[in-house]
């Protein structure tokens, strides 16, 4: 059974992982448990200091976009931290691959 993986990638302002890595442990991630979102690994990048990633894994497209309208569509989040996170990325992109259960384990931390 395949699963689908979302790896986002994020290019922050020079100098603010630690405070972008700071929100995402103590604000974003508790929230993601809360609406439970499948987090599968989540950190700054190993090659440039400046970049951070998040995957994320859901059944399908479908399940992808339901899950990600009513969490980015929530309350709990367009009051939360999500200016204070917007306020700290240059850019970002996203990539979703299928992956089978074998590599999803091997994924996860």
């Amino acid at each position: 059974m395949s699963r689908i993986i979302e790896i986002r990638s994020y290019n922050l302002k020079p100098g603010t992982r630690a405070d972008f890595h700071a929100i995402v442990s103590e604000r974003v991630l508790p929230m993601l448990k809360r609406w439970q979102t499948d987090v599968v690994a989540v950190g700054p990048s190993l090659q440039e200091d400046d970049s951070y990633y998040l995957m994320r894994c859901y059944a399908d497209l479908n399940d992808l976009q339901q899950q990600q309208d009513a969490f980015y569509g929530s309350d709990e989040w367009r009051q939360g931290p999500r200016e204070a996170i917007l306020a700290l990325i240059d850019s970002m992109a996203s990539v979703v691959i299928a992956v089978d259960e074998a590599t999803l384990a091997g994924l996860r931390r």
